[in-house]
């Protein structure tokens, strides 16, 4: 199985549930997809080190998972890519 690390931010102006469902449904596609989620990470509130898309801080969220291939990976990015609700994201594959 191959290891993966995603780091996302949601914008800040969403209320406090909208932010859990956005991480839920982000969530869900990783693990409808054949991912398993081995931990999760709610790092709060940060601010930006520079300016995104208007936004000087935001939510910050890890995933570490596990996958037998790229699929959950590939259609993470693809959603998080033409979300409204995530203002970057990050995907690493970690090394054994």
């Amino acid at each position: 199985m191959k290891k993966y690390e995603i780091m996302f931010i949601v914008k800040p102006v969403l209320k406090e549930d909208e932010i859990k469902t956005v991480v839920k449904n982000f969530e869900d596609v990783l693990t409808s997809n054949g991912a398993k989620v081995t931990n999760f990470e709610d790092m709060g509130q940060r601010e930006l080190a520079y300016e995104i898309k208007k936004y000087k801080n935001g939510y910050y969220y890890v995933f570490d998972l596990e996958a037998n291939d790229d699929k959950a990976i590939k259609e993470f990015d693809r959603l998080a890519l033409i979300s409204n609700d995530i203002i970057r994201h990050l995907i690493t594959k970690i090394e054994d």
